[in-house]
């Protein structure tokens, strides 16, 4: 993580994350809030459970990012 941060720092790439700051703080709330919800799920929901449920999203998420155009 260290390694890409340096490299993104150095490049150009960088300078996008200033313009979508909305953006960024949309996807850094959703993602503490997406594990903060899994984690106590954990202790709740039975892994028989989790585990499939965890496989539907990341198939239908890379569904969506494969038919952007």
């Amino acid at each position: 993580m260290l390694v890409a941060v340096a490299r993104l720092s150095r490049d150009e790439s960088s300078a996008v994350i200033g313009v979508n700051e909305g953006f960024l703080i949309a996807m850094a709330t959703g993602s503490i809030t997406g594990n903060t919800i899994g984690s106590l799920a954990l202790g709740v929901v039975p892994s028989l459970v989790l585990i499939p449920l965890l496989v539907v999203l990341l198939v239908l998420s890379s569904i969506k990012v494969w038919n952007q155009k």
